[in-house]
């Protein structure tokens, strides 16, 4: 995959390319994905850390064609159906939102940030292995738990797209002038020392 950042991206301080060179295309080309691929951005995403090592975050995935698949479409926004069943797979994010202690079920208060890390594992995995991923918060919960059979214990937290890079002309006009590497707000006004 190529790393160089487009020129529009420049970071406040030094980092790895790779940090800037990826992003969340909705261009998405036809070339299927095989399950191999899926399982290594999410092969990627197991190794995340994770507070006590609970690991609470839970994959569902189907790869486009099949019922998991078209279930998990389905339940997308419109705004995001219309580019995202392109994908070549689509993988529900969810987290369990307890875990087990002394013999008793008690609330994760950590379950949806180490669930994130997870998350920007697969994403970078994926860059990683020249393909692209969109996460997307526009989903219906209550058609991803009856569809998926999701148990009502288990938050969900995205659907994310991944496959190979498209054509953007693929897009609606609307779409295609989005898609271009988005910014970011300066360090120094999402960072503070000392204080909040």
């Amino acid at each position: 995959m190529d790393m160089t950042p487009p020129k529009a991206r420049i970071a406040d301080h030094p980092v790895a390319d790779l940090f800037l060179a990826r992003w969340s295309p909705r261009a998405f080309g036809l070339a299927p994905l095989d399950e191999a691929q899926v399982l290594t951005v999410l092969e990627a995403a197991r190794w995340a850390p994770s507070a006590s090592n609970n690991q609470p975050w839970r994959f569902s995935y189907g790869l486009r064609g099949d019922a998991g698949f078209a279930a998990i479409a389905e339940a997308l926004s419109p705004g995001n159906r219309i580019w995202a069943e392109k994908a070549g797979a689509l993988i529900v994010v969810a987290s369990a939102t307890t875990v087990a202690r002394d013999g008793a079920e008690v609330p994760n208060g950590t379950h949806a940030f180490d669930t994130g890390a997870a998350w920007a594992m697969l994403a970078v995995q994926a860059h990683l292995s020249g393909l692209i991923s969109h996460a997307m918060g526009g989903f219906d919960h209550d058609k991803i738990r009856a569809g998926l059979n999701v148990p009502v214990s288990f938050a969900l937290h995205a659907v994310v797209a991944i496959g190979h890079p498209g054509d953007p002309a693929t897009l609606p006009d609307t779409l295609r002038a989005r898609e271009v590497p988005n910014q970011r707000r300066p360090l120094n006004e999402t960072t503070r020392r000392g204080s909040y």
